[in-house]
Order: structure tokens, then sequence, then C-alpha cells
């Protein structure tokens, strides 16, 4: 059995572990999550190793990032069976604060990120949302000081957001973006997957089918906007409440209006059920 990670709760208790790693001139790769980890965190911890010496693994579920409307109290935590698949990779540090630790009684400072996080898709439905996420981010990066943090594609405004503003603040992270891993059927693994019916998770691969077959219709030379049109309708004959089904520049997120305004990104988000589901492919 692989002996489980070291795991720290307080700033100095993480000081000093990352310190101890440095004097051994280890490369340092953070993976943030929010726990409930699946494979597509696995492959993100994996991806870590082959970039760094020594994997940092946080484990924070950031409440700055939820709306009051949303999931913040029934997120799934799983914390025995994360730490279980977190030793079975022979990840070095567990970094899991508790709200105190991350927003301490006097916390007044945020970041308000522009740019990518401007760009009409998550940023419509939940405006809250970025300046959580760039706020915490900002921090772990700043109290882990990592060479290289991984996040996955699978939310990739959020991949655009954070490596915008390691970028523009100086921060002396490289942001690796890491392939969605997906079901056998198509779904993109995520942790709100528990949330759907039997029923549901059978709808769910949808998603990807119709982004797929945009997809292909569009590298076939058909016109964007009915290859696109058609997808949306597929996803919403098959039950799902439709937030937006958008083709964007991948690297912008900027709205496109030719192929050749490539490299070319589709992103969805709809809702089936009480479950809200996004996703996206390159074209």
């Amino acid at each position: 059995m692989s002996p489980s990670p070291l795991i720290a709760r307080t700033i100095p208790a993480l000081r000093r572990a990352v310190d101890n790693l440095r004097k051994r001139k280890a490369t340092i790769a953070l993976v943030p999550t929010m726990g409930a980890l699946h494979d597509g965190h696995v492959s993100l911890v994996r991806l870590a190793k082959r970039r760094a010496s020594r994997v940092v693994v946080s484990i924070f579920v950031n409440p700055t990032q939820f709306a009051p409307t949303e999931d913040f109290g029934a997120y799934p935590r799983t914390w025995k069976a994360d730490i279980a698949k977190l030793a079975a990779e022979d990840v070095d540090i567990v970094w899991h604060p508790g709200v105190e630790a991350m927003y301490p009684d006097g916390f007044a400072t945020r970041i308000v990120p522009e740019g990518p996080a401007l760009a009409g898709l998550e940023d419509r439905f939940r405006p809250h949302f970025f300046g959580g996420v760039a706020t915490v981010v900002g921090k772990l990066f700043t109290q882990v000081r990592p060479d290289f943090a991984i996040f996955g594609e699978k939310d990739f405004q959020q991949l655009r957001v954070v490596t915008q503003m390691a970028r523009d603040l100086d921060l002396g992270v490289k942001v690796v973006g890491s392939r969605t891993v997906r079901e056998r059927d198509g779904l993109a693994m995520s942790s709100r997957n528990v949330y759907l019916s039997p029923e549901e998770r059978q709808t769910a691969p949808v998603l990807y089918r119709a982004m797929k077959e945009s997809a292909r219709r569009i590298k076939a030379g058909d016109a964007i906007a009915p290859a696109m049109a058609g997808g949306a309708e597929m996803i919403k004959a098959a039950g799902f409440a439709l937030d937006y089904y958008e083709i964007r520049h991948a690297e912008t997120l900027a709205p496109i209006t030719s192929r050749k305004d490539d490299p070319l990104r589709i992103l969805v988000a709809a809702k089936l059920g009480s479950t809200r589901l996004i996703d996206n492919i390159g074209v």
C-alpha cells in the first residue's frame, strides 16, 4: 500500500512542507480540486507527475464561487475515498484548508478578472463565479508557489481565465490544460454527475454527441450557423434546458464568423432536471 500523503490544514504547515520540498531542489506541480475525486482528477495528478518531481493536490470547496441558489452545502464531499485515490498516485502533499484559513475574519481583497472572464458564456449565467475562482486560485498559487498548475479542459473558460490571470499578475506559474476524461458513452467526467437520475444519466451523453455532430458538419464544409443550430436542436429535443451552445475562438473565447478564425471550440452548458452540465470540444 502506498503511504498517505502529508496533509496540511494551516498556512504554516503548508509552508513548512513546501519549503522542505524546495530544499531538495524539487519542482512542484499543483492540482487544485474541490474533492469528490474521479478518474478525471486522477488524470490531472498523473499529468502533474510528468511535469514536476513533486505534486500538491488542494481540496477546498470554495464558497465564494457558489451563488446562494447553488449547491455549496450539497456539493459531494468524499474525503476518505479522495485520500485513498491520492495515496495510490503517490501524491506528496494534500492542502486541505478550512474556510477560516482561506478567508479569515477581515478578509477584504478579491481578484476581479476581465478578458475571457467576460466572454458571455458562464459569466452570463454565473456572474459571481470567476471572481470567486480567480481569488481562490490566486491564493492557492501564492500559498503553494508551484512551478506548474494543472487544470482540466472541461471547465474551458475557467482554464482561459486562470491562464490569463497567472500571466497578467506575473505569478510565475505555468498553467497546463489537460484533456477532458470521458465515460465510455462520451459524458465528461464531473463530480456533479452523481446528481443525475438513472434516466438522466442515459440522456446526458447527448451533449457530447451534439457537439461532435456540429464539429463534423463544420469540418465537412457546412456553414457554421446551421451546423450549430442542428446541435442545439439535438440537445433541446433530448429534454435539456439549454443555457448556451456556442462556437468561439479557442484562445480568446471571442465570437467567430468563419471557419478560418481558428482554433475553434464548441462550448455548451445545459440543465438536465436539476443538474447543470458543461462541456466543450475542439473543432
